[in-house]
Order: structure tokens, then C-alpha cells, then sequence
């Protein structure tokens, strides 16, 4: 995230100051009901364009594709943990790829017909920012490919 913000805002049920770096404080409905104005104001345009309008970056560009840090991946709009690099693989795609997310309920998968094909989109739970796509032929012993954009993430060293 380039620009976290630090508002209050009625989205807030105790209506105390809300920003990236305490995401939970502020519950799904608040990340939920952004603005596209408020969205760019937080994101890069790169960040915007992947994770508010279900955009994909290049193969091999993105920041994490090739990344070995331990650590955890972090939705680059919201800060919601999605994957740790426990499960992180070279799948060869140019793109970071995880056999499975932290837990189930960080993510949430749909049907996704775009483009001509049909694919399974991941879009993270808390904000609704499209991630990327997960496929079944990743390794075991989930046998996924959660194939994420770089921009949507956001990477916390351990």
C-alpha cells in the first residue's frame, strides 16, 4: 500500500480512526464500501487497476514473483492476511502462485467467464479486491494454484 489513511468514518462502528495498519478495527462493511475516489486515493494506479478493476499484471513484473522472503502476503488494499510463504511455489507462470491461503476464509472464490474462458477468480474476503485466479494444477497436497498479482499484495517479512 503506498498511501495508508488514516480516517473516521461512519463505516466504523465505534467510530474511532481507521487505517491500514489496524484493518480489523475496521470490519468488512467499512472496506466494503470504499469509493473508487477513496480507492485511488490509497492505491497506486497499478494497485487500482488490478485490485478495484480486476486487471492483471505482466508475468514476470510483478514485485513477488519471484520473491523467497519468509513471511506473510497481505491484501494491498485492506492488510488482510491471504498467504504465507510457507506455501508460496515456483509454478513457472511468472506469477507468485500458493498451493492454499492462511486459512479458507481469507478468500473467496467465483466463477469467472472473462476474456473468453472460465476460470475461478479469488478476490479477498474483508475488501472484495480482486487477487487473481486459482487453478487445479498446483502441487501437493492441495493440488491448487492460487495465481496472484504482485499489486494486490502486500508482503510482511517475519
Amino acid at each position: 500500500m503506498s498511501n495508508p489513511q488514516n480516517n473516521t468514518t461512519a463505516g466504523n462502528p465505534a467510530n474511532t480512526s481507521c487505517s491500514i495498519n489496524q484493518p480489523a478495527a475496521c470490519g468488512t462493511a467499512h472496506w466494503q464500501s470504499k469509493s473508487d475516489d477513496e480507492w485511488k486515493a490509497i492505491l497506486t494506479p497499478d494497485q487500482y487497476r488490478i485490485a478495484r478493476q480486476a486487471g492483471t499484471e505482466q508475468a514476470f513484473t510483478g514485485k513477488y514473483w519471484n520473491t523467497k522472503t519468509p513471511g506473510t502476503y497481505c491484501c494491498a488494499c485492506c492488510g488482510q492476511e491471504l498467504f504465507s510463504s510457507d506455501t508460496k511455489f515456483d509454478s513457472g507462470t511468472g506469477w507468485p502462485s500458493f498451493w492454499q491461503p492462511l486459512q479458507a476464509a481469507a478468500v473467496r472464490e467465483h466463477s469467472d467467464t472473462s476474456y473468453g474462458m472460465v476460470r475461478t477468480e479469488v478476490q479477498c474476503a474483508r475488501c472484495g479486491a480482486h487477487l487473481g485466479h486459482v487453478f487445479s494444477d498446483g502441487p501437493k497436497p492441495t493440488g491448487l494454484r492460487y495465481c496472484m498479482n504482485s499489486a494486490s499484495l502486500e508482503l510482511k517479512p517475519r
